[in-house]
């Protein structure tokens, strides 16, 4: 699963399962077993600081690995979401969680952008 491109910019376009940001709001705001979604901003550090959706664990996509992933400790068969500013670095990241086996992966459509767009609550680094 390693190599030097897994995330390069050619692995950042295609289809990949989407949630809509109102969807994900209700979803993260409605959580069936009352825990959290599983949530990877895989933007950089600086724009995760500058606001992100509550819940959501920073790992820059060039950072991902699979120890990393490993150690977040989450399960495989939850429904897990990828995000970035514009649902372009999460693609790779949902490839990658797919290719280790996690069953139920989406991208937030539009990305942070759209997510903003909406007016939707973030956290910043104040309220982190």
């Amino acid at each position: 699963m390693g190599g030097c491109c897994w995330w390069c910019p050619s692995q950042m376009f295609g289809s990949v399962p989407e949630i809509a940001p109102h969807d994900f709001h209700r979803e993260i705001e409605s959580s069936a077993d009352g825990q959290p979604p599983q949530i990877l901003d895989v933007r950089f550090d600086f724009e995760w600081k500058g606001g992100h959706i509550k819940h959501s664990t920073n790992l820059p996509l060039p950072h991902i690995s699979h120890e990393k992933i490993e150690a977040l400790g989450w399960d495989r068969t939850k429904p897990t979401y990828a995000i970035c500013l514009s649902a372009h670095r999460s693609i790779s990241a949902v490839r990658y969680l797919q290719r280790m086996g996690f069953e139920n992966v989406k991208q937030l459509q539009g990305g942070m952008q759209a997510w903003r767009k909406h007016g939707l609550p973030e956290n910043n680094a104040s309220h982190a």
